[in-house]
């Protein structure tokens, strides 16, 4: 079995972001305000968190902002080294995002539920750097855009990963009991993981270590 890039996601401490490093994650993901779901701090926290983090780890901002000019604004405050969307962009472009912040990788993901989230992912491919595929639904009164712990239809994943160049990354209930099958399934670049890997919300060391036991 081939190793993906992990992506621990969720990180509310230096502490955490430093456990998941000595387990093997490969990039953290910084969770801001947002609707709803878990992992929420705030933007100061974040950045702390991202300048205590080494190279090559990737520190990624997960963002609710929906307008280009606002997502720069947000990045501004907290200097991670990639952007996470996890809403639709309604305002500005991806053009826009990346040359104001050329160094900084872009990351859209897309909720995935029929037919039309293969297309989306197919277009929004072009713009971006990596797409991530969650499980949320961004259509509800109160959006739901991510950390929802629930497995999508994979065999949907497992098209768009075929019909896209760049990287993508599977999230979305993941765990050590499915971990293998969802590889197997949808061979993506990289996974993305938060409630799989914790324990009443703390991340737990020990499903840390079994996590990437199975993958070595």
């Amino acid at each position: 079995m081939y190793r993906p890039r992990v992506k621990i996601c969720c990180i509310s401490s230096i502490e955490e972001a430093r456990m998941a490093i000595q387990a093997g994650a490969d990039a953290l993901g910084l969770v801001a305000d947002m609707p709803s779901g878990p992992g929420i701090i705030s933007d100061k926290l974040i950045a702390d968190i991202a300048r205590k983090i080494p190279p090559p780890i990737a520190t990624f901002l997960l963002t609710s902002e929906t307008e280009a000019k606002r997502i720069i604004v947000h990045y501004m405050r907290v200097s991670t080294n990639a952007i996470q969307i996890v809403d639709e962009l309604t305002d500005g472009t991806f053009h826009e995002i990346k040359k104001t912040l050329p160094a900084v990788k872009l990351v859209q993901a897309i909720h995935v539920k029929d037919k039309e989230s293969v297309e989306k992912a197919i277009h929004v491919s072009q713009f971006v750097d990596a797409i991530l595929l969650d499980s949320g639904n961004p259509d509800l009164d109160t959006k739901v855009l991510g950390g929802t712990g629930k497995i999508h239809n994979w065999k949907l994943s497992k098209k768009i990963c075929r019909s896209i160049d760049v990287p993508v990354f599977l999230a979305g209930g993941i765990n050590t009991g499915n971990v293998r099958e969802a590889l197997k399934t949808v061979q993506p670049f990289g996974i993305d993981i938060c409630s799989g890997v914790r324990t009443n919300g703390k991340l737990d060391r020990k499903k840390l270590n079994d996590l990437f036991r199975l993958l070595h």
